[in-house]
């Protein structure tokens, strides 16, 4: 299973790393932003990613909108501190399979990440 994570935060790459790797995800891409996730994601093409709104040079939402041009199937989970309700609807339209406001736990993210998996691959 191939995960990419999109955040600009090093840190938050790290935790989110560290929480796959306990649940057995070791093929895992980084990315600082929403343009190097665009310029890596064809050629790692992950199965499930995790998408911060809020990065420089390319938000999640301009990404996620850009990817789901050409891809419509692989999982997008966003993980963000945009808990306004306006703005998770903006996202389920453009594309979100689920949605965790930060800070999160380990098991709020493990569950998320089960729940989209699963609601997927019935979907599929």
């Amino acid at each position: 299973m191939r995960v990419m994570l999109v955040d600009d935060s090093k840190t938050i790459r790290r935790i989110q790393r560290s929480i796959l790797e306990q649940i057995g995800y070791t093929e895992i891409e980084e990315a600082c932003d929403g343009q190097d996730a665009l310029s890596r994601v064809s050629a790692f093409q992950p199965n499930l990613i995790l998408l911060d709104w809020n990065m420089p040079n390319m938000d999640g939402l301009t990404f996620l909108k850009n990817f789901r041009q050409k891809d419509t199937a692989t999982p997008v989970i966003m993980v963000t501190t945009e808990s306004e309700k306006t703005r998770v609807i903006e996202a389920i339209r453009a594309g979100v399979n689920n949605y965790v406001v930060k800070p999160f736990t380990p098991d709020i993210l493990q569950q998320r990440i089960k729940e989209t998996l699963e609601k997927c691959k019935a979907a599929a």
